[in-house]
């Protein structure tokens, strides 16, 4: 049974934080990552994340370009990237149950952030970009949740959301190649990458279609209460093969 639910929570997972993705800017890791570590292991369900990530990132900024900030790219791209080679060091030196625990407890605790990030409103000015792109690409790299620290950043500032989605995108792209280019390809079979990918361009397709058909504030209860799910799974799954 586990055997063909697990498979079949992932493939549901990638598709759907494909489709929150494109409908809000963001949430296709948070959905996602969770349920593809309980399937791939911590190592390489997050590998395969940053790759997706990438693809998804680059078609939905095909579609937003125009709003891009470069300005902003920049003051949370250049600490997410000084920050990788740390995520790194700690993959390196981690057991796989302590990855899977960590994955899970930081899905649930960027869910959370984004919850209060609005109450929050700590991460103003450029420092607070500075500290949310560091902690962008440290949390990309380990647990391949990038996002979240970025939209506690937005919410601070009070950010126009159409230049926070193609900002957003625009930023993740970069962390998620490098991270790839650190970790190198998910070790995963043709077939498996290929229905990924083709589960990913459905999403987006779904994402598009239900941006202007369906309640944004719907899609984010949905896109929390999975992610919620999925990290709780995957912390429950670590402390028990530790």
């Amino acid at each position: 049974m586990e055997s063909l639910l697990l498979p079949t929570l992932a493939g549901a997972g990638v598709m759907t934080g494909a489709a929150t993705q494109r409908a809000t800017g963001l949430g296709f890791a948070l959905v996602a990552a969770p349920f593809l570590v309980l399937v791939l292991g911590a190592r390489t369900g997050v590998a395969l994340v940053n790759l997706l990530s990438a693809v998804l990132c680059a078609i939905v900024l095909l579609r937003t370009w125009r709003a891009l900030e470069w300005r902003r790219m920049a003051w949370l791209t250049v600490p997410g990237l000084a920050a990788v080679p740390a995520g790194i060091a700690v993959i390196g030196a981690l057991p796989e149950p302590l990855l899977l625990v960590l994955v899970g407890t930081l899905a649930v605790g960027a869910m959370l952030l984004v919850q209060c990030g609005e109450q929050a409103a700590t991460l103003h000015g450029r420092s607070g970009a500075v500290t949310a792109g560091a902690m962008s690409g440290f949390m990309n790299v380990t647990a391949g949740l990038g996002g979240p620290m970025i939209t506690v950043h937005a919410l601070s500032e009070g950010w126009d959301m159409r230049r926070f989605v193609a900002t957003a995108q625009a930023h993740l792209l970069v962390i998620n190649c490098v991270s790839v280019a650190a970790k190198g390809l998910p070790p995963i079979g043709f077939r498996e990458l290929s229905a990924a990918t083709v589960l990913v361009l459905a999403g987006a397709a779904a994402g598009e279609w239900l941006t202007s058909r369906v309640d944004p504030l719907l899609i984010r209860r949905l896109m929390i209460a999975v992610a919620l799910l999925g990290g709780l799974a995957a912390v429950l799954r670590g402390v028990l093969t530790w």
